[in-house]
Parts: C-alpha cells; structure tokens; sequence
C-alpha cells in the first residue's frame, strides 16, 4: 500500500491552476475606474463586459465537465488555460468596448468557466471518497487564494504602470501553469491502476455516449424535473448575485466614492479572499459532518445580515467596523459550495458534477445580473446603497430555499423520479 495517494498530487496541480484561472477573474474591480479614466466608457459599460464574462464562465461549467468525460481533464484544462491567457494578453491592443467584451467577456469567459467549479467537482468525485468535502473546500479556496495573492499585486501594477502590465502579467502567470498541468494532472485513477482515495475497487472509467453537449443538457433536463434542483439553481443564483456579481464587482468603485484609495480597497478586498480560504476550508469540514441544507441556510442568512449592515460602513479609511464586516463576510464568500456541490452528488448521483455545472451556470447568471444591475444603480442614483440593501434581502430568501430543502429532504433522489443518464 502506497502511504502518499496520487490523489492529493491530483488535488495540489488543480489547486494550482485553479488559481492561475482566477487571476485574470481577480482584476475586473481594480480596472474599472482605469478603464472608465482611459477610454470614456460608461460604469455600465464596463460592467456589462464583466456580466459576459460572469454569464459564460458560468454557462461553460456543465460543457465543460461533460467534455471533461468524454476528452479528458488534462486536455480541458490546458486549452481553458490557454484561453485564459489569450484573452488577457488580448487587452493590450483594445481600442472599442466591443473588444472588451471578446477578449474580457468571451475567451477569459470560456477559459475560467472551464475552470470553474465544475472542475473541482469533477475531480473531487472521481479521486476522492474519503476527505471529498475537505478537498471541495481547499479547491473552492484557490479562487479566494488567487484573489488574495492577484488584487493587491495588480492594484499597485495599475497604480505604477497602468492597466495593460496588469493584463500581461496575468496571461503570462496562467501560461506558465500549462506545463504543470501537461506533467502531473491524469484524468482517472484507473488511469494508474488504483482505486479513488477511500475506495477499495479500481473503477474503470466509462466513456460517455453520445457527444458532450448532448450529455450535458440531457442531465439538465433530467435534473429540471426535481424540486431539489431549482431550490439548489435558486440559492446558488442568489450567492452569485451576492458575491462576485455585487461585492466582487464593485466593492472597490464603492469605497472609492466614499473617499477610500483604491489600493486600500483592493488589499481589503484581498482579506475577504483571505478570511475565505479559512471559512471554505472549515465549511468542506463541516460538510463531512452536519446536513449540508442546514449549513447552506445558516450560510445565507448571516450574508444577508452583513451585506444589510455595509452601507453604513464605507468610510474614506478602514476602521474596525469595516475589518469586522469584511472578517465576517469573508468566511462566509464561498462556504456554500462544498454543501452545494455534496447535495448534487446526493441528489443526481453519477451525474453530479454536472448538474452542480448547471447549478453553477445559475450562480454566474446572478453574478451578471447583479454586476450589470449595480453598476446602472450607481450611473442613476450616484451610488451603490440600494444595490446592497437588494442583494441583503436576497441572500436571506436564498436561506428560506436552502431550508426549504431541509423541510423536504425526504423527497425521492432523482433516480426514483428519472434516470439521469451520466
């Protein structure tokens, strides 16, 4: 018996490239004002290139773990990450919104989404029995960890060099995670002759039939015909909106109004990525141990309570009302994946990781929504104050949903309904 499971190298290149995706995702907010100084272009405008972005990074999420069955991880991932650097390192020569909006939107969109959550699900299911929702809350983190190391770098490359070095720097970091991925990442355990970690059988992998979009929307259609998928769809559409689409939009613009710096906004930003590597580690724990709706509900609740509390506590410096709140809903950024992704599994079976890829399609199409709804609430009203009062009251409707997931959790799994075919 091997002491070291091939599994946790698996687990530590994909936290790797997790990362390197989440680069270019950590610099909408720190480019937005230098884009609007530069260019002319409207808040709005700007936040509609990064609800393109959101939308297909979302979108691409079930395709991707539908081509990542019939294809192969590796491939996946070294052609997202491709896109990711591409689409980046395209920026520099834009001249019209439009070309924000293919280089920022489309290919950065299709690049992360690739490698987005839906990855982590898919490697979490195939590698992992045992410690599989720990290693759901440690990947999940290498986006949270990629906005902690990425924002307070490229907010002071924008500060000193301009926006366009930013850009390069990030294509240039997910480039150099290719050849890391070439060299260590497999597809399957079979594919070494082993078992997944806390499995005793070697499971040899079945190829899918039919094609990959196929198979993806025919789990989704599987999928739709259960309540637990639109309690799931609903909630996670609503982290969505209350996250990357609102806080991780906008927070920096926001504090900028009230006189902050915007280095002093991004390295706070950059704590809640800190403050959530911790919280989603902990809620990978705690998804081994407590019913996964009780925690999605506890999750939403208390980020509904403090997005409620955070307009009355931007300031032009950070006092420790804003430390506590960004302490607070840092823990709490992307706890709501590892519970997400284990009722999936629970619910949709082999067919997990993907209908979690379609679960996550709806968290990015609340990301976009929210991004694009912000930003014409500050280009209206002057400010960001009603946009956090709505995204407040939402997430405490997301926590109803996830208990009302709870009060039914004796319904029949899907395939007591309906096949789901993997």
């Amino acid at each position: 018996m091997r002491r070291f499971h091939p599994a946790w190298a698996v687990a530590a290149v994909t936290f790797v490239a997790l990362l390197g995706a989440a680069g270019f995702r950590a610099t909408p907010s720190v480019m937005l004002q230098p884009l609007h100084d530069e260019f002319g272009w409207s808040l709005g405008t700007i936040s509609a290139a990064v609800s393109v972005n959101l939308l297909l990074y979302g979108l691409t999420a079930p395709f991707a773990a539908a081509l990542m069955n019939r294809f192969g991880i590796r491939r996946v991932a070294m052609a997202a990450l491709l896109l990711v650097s591409a689409g980046s390192g395209l920026t520099l020569w834009m001249t019209q919104s439009w070309q924000l909006m293919l280089c920022w939107g489309v290919l950065v969109g299709l690049g992360t989404g690739s490698l987005a959550l839906g990855f982590v699900a898919t490697i979490a299911n195939r590698w992992f029995v045992r410690h599989r929702g720990i290693v759901i809350g440690v990947l999940t983190a290498a986006g949270a960890t990629g906005n902690l190391i990425f924002l307070p770098v490229l907010s002071r490359i924008v500060e000193s060099d301009g926006w366009r070095t930013a850009a390069l720097t990030v294509s240039v970091a997910a480039l150099l995670v290719v050849p890391l991925i070439f060299w260590r990442l497999r597809d399957h355990p079979a594919d070494l002759n082993m078992p997944a970690l806390g499995a005793t059988e070697i499971v040899m992998p079945a190829k899918p039939a039919g094609g990959a979009a196929g198979n993806a929307l025919r789990a989704l259609r599987d999928a739709a015909k259960t309540r637990p998928f639109w309690l799931l769809a609903g909630g996670f559409a609503i982290c969505g909106a209350t996250t990357n689409g609102l806080v991780g939009t906008h927070f920096i613009p926001a504090a900028h109004d009230h006189g902050m710096p915007q280095t002093t906004a991004a390295g706070l930003l950059a704590l809640v990525g800190l403050f959530d590597i911790a919280g989603t580690i902990a809620s990978g724990w705690l998804t081994d141990r407590v019913d996964s709706r009780i925690l999605l509900g506890a999750y939403y609740a208390l980020r509904g309570l403090s997005l409620l509390a955070l307009p009355s506590l931007f300031a032009a410096t950070a006092h420790p009302s804003m430390l506590i709140f960004i302490l607070f809903y840092g823990l709490d950024w992307v706890a709501t994946v590892p519970p997400t992704v284990t009722l999936c599994r629970e619910y949709f079976g082999e067919s997990g990781a993907i209908v979690f890829g379609w679960v996550f399609a709806s968290h990015q199409f609340g990301a976009a929504a929210a991004a694009t709804a912000a930003g014409l609430v500050r280009d209206q009203f002057g400010n960001y104050t009603m946009a956090w009062y709505v995204a407040g009251g939402l997430a405490i409707l997301g926590a109803v949903l996830s208990l009302m997931l709870y009060a039914g959790k004796h319904l029949p799994a899907v395939d007591e309904l309906t096949a789901v075919r993997p």
